[in-house]
C-alpha cells in the first residue's frame, strides 16, 4: 500500500478547498435557491448583504472532510492501479486506460462514507443567507445554524444520523463517474505533455492537465450535483418537497426543465480549473518527496529543470 498518496492527496485537497470555496458557495446557492438569477447576481447579493464572510460560510468542516476525502480518492486510485497492474501482468506493468478509469471510479465511490456528513453541513451553511451582522436590525430572522458543529448536531437531532447521509446516492453517482473521467483525463494529458525522453511533464503541463481534468470531471458530475444539493436542502427550511431520489429528478424536470441540471456548469468549470491546478501541483510535489520507491505506474512527476 502506498501511504504517500493518502498523505499528499489530503494536503492537496485542503489547498484546493481554500482556493475554490467562494465560487463553491455561489454554485450551491444558484443550484438550490430561485432568488438568484445567475452567477453575477448571486455574487453581488451575497457580498452586499453578508460581506466577504458570506462566501466562506461552513468552510472549516469541509477543509477537514475534503482532506480526508482527497486522501481516500488519491490513495484508493493509486492502490487500485497497482492491484490491477499486478493482476494483469505483474509489478511494474503499465496500466491501460480502462484500468485508470476503473481506479478513479473506485476512488470516487469510496469517498461517500467520509464526504457525505461534511458535504451536507457545507451545503446547509452555504444556503443560509441570513447574515450574522443583520441581527442588530429589528425583526430580522436569525440564522438557524451557528456554525459547522452546531449544524452537524442539529441535523443529527432533527433528522437522525442518517440525515447526515441525505443525498448520498446522487453524491456517489456524481463522484464515481466524475473521478473516473477526472483521472483518465489527467493521465492522458500528462502523457501528451511529457517531452520526449522525460518521465513526466513540466510544472506547466501538470497544472494545465489538472485544471482541464477538473473541468471535465465537473462536466460529467454537475447534473447529479444539482440533485444532491436539492435533496440535502429539502426540508431544512420548509416542508419536504421530494419523496426521494427519483421524485427529485422528475419534479425538477417538470417544474424547471432539463436545463436546470447544467445551470451551474459554468461556475463549476470556472472553479474547477484553478482548484485542480493547485490540487495536482501540490499532490505531485508532495508525493515526489514522500515516495521513496517509485515505479512505472505512478502519476507523472514534476520536472524542476
Amino acid at each position: 500500500m502506498h501511504i504517500a498518496d493518502f498523505a499528499a492527496g489530503s494536503i492537496g485537497g485542503a489547498c484546493g478547498v481554500a482556493v475554490g470555496y467562494p465560487l463553491d458557495t455561489v454554485k450551491v446557492r444558484i443550484q438550490t435557491q430561485k432568488q438568484f438569477t445567475g452567477i453575477w447576481h448571486c455574487f453581488i447579493t451575497t457580498l452586499s448583504k453578508e460581506g466577504v464572510h458570506g462566501f466562506f460560510k461552513g468552510m472549516s468542516l469541509p477543509v477537514t472532510t475534503v482532506s480526508m476525502t482527497s486522501s481516500v480518492v488519491f490513495g484508493m486510485y493509486r492502490n487500485c492501479r497497482q492491484c490491477l497492474s499486478q493482476l494483469r501482468g505483474g509489478p511494474g506493468t503499465p496500466n491501460t486506460k480502462l484500468e485508470i478509469f476503473l481506479s478513479g471510479l473506485a476512488g470516487g465511490v469510496a469517498t461517500v462514507t467520509v464526504m457525505s456528513p461534511g458535504d451536507i453541513v457545507k451545503v446547509r451553511l452555504q444556503c443560509q443567507t441570513e447574515s450574522l451582522r443583520a441581527r442588530k436590525g429589528a425583526n430580522l430572522p436569525k440564522p438557524k445554524y451557528r456554525g459547522p458543529v452546531h449544524c452537524l448536531l442539529t441535523i443529527v437531532r432533527e433528522e437522525g444520523v442518517l440525515g447526515l447521509y441525505r443525498g448520498a446516492l446522487p453524491l456517489m453517482l456524481r463522484d464515481g463517474p466524475s473521478y473516473a473521467t477526472y483521472f483518465l483525463t489527467y493521465s492522458t494529458l500528462c502523457e501528451w505533455f511529457t517531452p520526449t525522453g522525460k518521465k513526466g511533464p513540466e510544472w506547466t503541463g501538470v497544472m494545465l492537465a489538472g485544471g482541464v481534468a477538473g473541468m471535465t470531471g465537473w462536466t460529467v458530475g454537475t447534473p447529479m450535483d444539482v440533485i444532491k444539493a436539492r435533496l440535502q436542502m429539502d426540508g431544512a427550511r420548509d416542508i419536504k418537497r421530494y419523496k426521494g431520489f427519483v421524485h427529485c429528478i422528475t419534479e425538477t424536470v417538470r417544474v424547471e426543465g432539463s436545463g436546470v441540471f447544467f445551470r451551474s456548469l459554468g461556475i463549476n468549470c470556472l472553479r474547477a480549473f484553478p482548484v485542480n491546478m493547485v490540487v495536482f501541483a501540490t499532490y505531485e510535489l508532495l508525493v515526489g518527496f514522500l515516495r521513496t520507491q517509485p515505479d512505472t505506474i505512478e502519476p507523472p512527476k514534476l520536472e524542476f529543470e
